[in-house]
């Protein structure tokens, strides 16, 4: 009997998820470069991201850009609008939040600004106070001002003056390896607290974890609350990426299949269960490892050259 309560206890919890998360649409502020990088895949991903947010029923906040890395997720929102038979709804589901003086920078005429929800804000300041009105964030690529927005939310959320909520860092060919080391490095010497980035290195896992964010994340209004959400997510976000690869089925259904077990499985089940939930995270933690050692020994070789080459320029004078 206290098997069935606890079972007919999770899938309500589920459901309640669910409707939750249907109700407005859940909202997604999108930081990243106004360029696109001399790689062109940091442009294909974000155009894919774009499109990620349209499959998953998301609307996309950002900072109104046309060009770039934010260009192209703005991109990748319309297509896959399009594509989804909305054209006989032109207004896209993006909102775009600038100041006066960046507006006046763009084309008038540009048609992705006639379709784009464009509010204004008096200040940078206010800009990304409403920016982080959204429900979650994603820093893509970019340059000093994505750094800047990505610092100013740590800060905001650190010293209190803003609600706490996940950050996924898409680290596009790992280009956030150095900032997650700087960010460990300093929140280690006690200069900050620890930041539970949601580290995606691709669309497949992007995907999976926006499939986690839009049907399993807790919604909290005490930051505590938030804060052990998402390191839980965190955690457990490698096992629900391996089961999907393994299995090819849903993340719906691999969620219902985990609080099935948790709620009517004997201990062996949920042994096995947190067992293969650790293994996955150890893993997927040992690969980005090897991942960093690998980009620490071209760093080096780099550092090595430019040693040489400063050498033989002193040798000279």
């Amino acid at each position: 009997m206290v098997a069935k309560k606890n079972s007919h206890k999770n899938d309500d919890l589920l459901s309640a998820f669910l409707k939750e998360n249907k109700k407005d649409g859940i909202r997604v502020f999108v930081a990243g470069g106004s360029r696109g990088g001399h790689n062109p895949v940091y442009v294909k991903e974000a155009y894919t991201l774009g499109k990620k947010i349209v499959e998953m029923g998301f609307k996309l906040d950002f900072g109104l850009s046309n060009a770039g890395i934010m260009g192209a997720v703005a991109k990748g929102v319309m297509d896959a609008w399009n594509e989804k038979q909305h054209s006989s709804n032109p207004d896209f589901p993006i909102q775009g939040i600038t100041t006066e003086e960046y507006y006046k920078l763009y084309d008038s005429d540009d048609t992705m600004l006639k379709h784009i929800n464009v509010i204004f804000a008096k200040t940078l300041e206010e800009r990304k106070r409403r920016l982080l009105n959204a429900d979650f964030v994603v820093f893509a690529p970019g340059g000093v001002g994505t750094l800047d927005e990505l610092a100013y939310d740590c800060v905001a959320m650190q010293d209190g003056l803003l609600q706490k909520k996940p950050f996924i860092l898409y680290n596009i060919s790992g280009f956030f390896h150095h900032l997650l080391e700087f960010l460990k490095a300093i929140s280690n010497k006690g200069f900050s607290d620890p930041v539970p980035f949601v580290v995606v290195d691709n669309d497949f896992e992007l995907e999976v974890a926006f499939s986690l964010l839009k049907n399993r994340y807790y919604k909290c209004e005490d930051t505590n609350g938030v804060y052990d959400n998402t390191r839980q997510l965190v955690y457990e976000l490698p096992y629900f990426i391996q089961q999907r690869l393994k299995t090819g089925r849903d993340v719906v259904d691999i969620i219902r299949e985990v609080c099935s077990i948790r709620g009517l499985g004997n201990d062996e089940e949920k042994n096995a269960l947190d067992n293969d939930i650790e293994t996955a995270y150890l893993e997927k933690e040992i690969e980005r490892m090897y991942d960093r050692l690998a980009k620490t020994g071209r760093d080096t070789s780099v550092v090595s050259y430019k040693l040489s080459r400063l050498k033989r320029r002193q040798g000279k004078l």
